[in-house]
């Protein structure tokens, strides 16, 4: 194992794969002179040039179109958002094209592509570049959604989402992007659609993903004090979502708390829900409870934007909810 930052296990995973296969390239805004955004493209303009490793004017609608194009004739791009707020420029070309050609075409074109670049909040940055679009994303057939939480398994899926043959959303984070972890030396694939059980428990089951699962390893530190026993499992994968290891865990603890960094309303955690009321209610001792932001646009102020981001202390409060303690 070696120990890296998750923007050089991104880097690396698309280095990887371009030096792999030769219709593999990547576009978007910053990502070649300027070495990407977050140096998360670092170096590979040295290594693939100016073809291969393309910079873009801002304009989302047009590469994000050029990109589902050119996937149609046998390459496999890597399309780079800034930021997944501004993935909203270009939905109509996800959504409409990416997502449908398939079918539409009655199979004759798929599209093996990659948007990725970062989602959900990163400190001060204001309403419009805070957003969690993974239940957008989600709720669309045709996309898969992938939303790694560490350098490995951000590495594993990108690797296997850019040889995926169908469009793949795969969301990082700014507040990620410096985050160190160990990550095997060799080749390596994580399948897509497989969660894990990060942290073995009796007591509960907490559901998370992304970032913000964080706060759930923190909170089942501070409840192990109390003797309070937490199973964390990392979705990693949105769509699809590995159910199987979220009800094996449920029928194990017979509580679920589910940790995301989105609005409440019809979001992740609310599928998650339905699932196992569904399919594991009488297993559960207690009601699911969800956390997640507050029901608002997100706030500038950094007082506000403390209150309205999810924590661990939200966490224990939930989990000892569920506990009736």
């Amino acid at each position: 194992m070696k120990t890296i930052q998750f923007r050089e296990a991104i880097a690396e995973a698309m280095s990887e794969e371009m030096r792999r296969d030769e219709t593999i390239y990547l576009m978007g805004e910053e990502v070649a002179e300027y070495n990407g955004a977050y140096k998360a493209s670092k170096g590979m303009l040295d290594e693939f040039g100016d073809k291969r490793v393309i910079d873009t004017p801002i304009s989302e609608l047009g590469f994000a179109g050029i990109g589902i194009g050119s996937a149609m004739n046998g390459n496999r791009p890597i399309i780079e958002f800034m930021t997944f707020n501004f993935s909203l420029v270009g939905i109509d070309q996800i959504i409409n094209n990416a997502a449908k050609m398939r079918q539409m075409s009655g199979g004759q074109f798929n599209i093996p592509i990659v948007f990725r670049g970062p989602t959900a909040s990163a400190g001060q940055l204001a309403a419009t570049h805070s957003q969690a679009f993974e239940s957008w994303y989600a709720n669309c057939p045709g996309l898969k959604v992938i939303v790694p939480s560490n350098p490995k398994d951000a590495k594993g899926l990108l690797k296997s989402a850019i040889r995926d043959d169908d469009p793949v959303i795969f969301m990082e984070s700014e507040q990620m992007y410096g985050d160190k972890g160990e990550v095997p030396e060799g080749e390596y694939v994580i399948p897509i659609g497989v969660a894990e059980v990060k942290r073995e428990g009796k007591d509960v089951t907490i559901v998370s993903f992304g970032k913000i699962i964080k706060e759930a390893y923190a909170a089942a530190e501070e409840l192990e004090k109390e003797n309070i026993s937490c199973e964390i499992i990392d979705l990693r994968t949105i769509r699809p979502m590995d159910h199987k290891t979220i009800l094996d865990s449920v029928k194990k603890t017979n509580r679920l708390v589910i940790l995301e960094e989105a609005w409440p309303f019809g979001n992740i955690a609310t599928e998650i829900t339905y699932q196992v009321q569904s399919q594991a209610f009488d297993y559960l001792d207690a009601p699911i409870v969800k956390i997640n932001t507050a029901d608002t646009p997100a706030p500038y102020s950094p007082g506000l934007l403390k209150e309205w981001l999810p924590n661990s202390a939200d966490v224990v409060k939930a989990v000892k909810k569920v506990l009736y303690k």
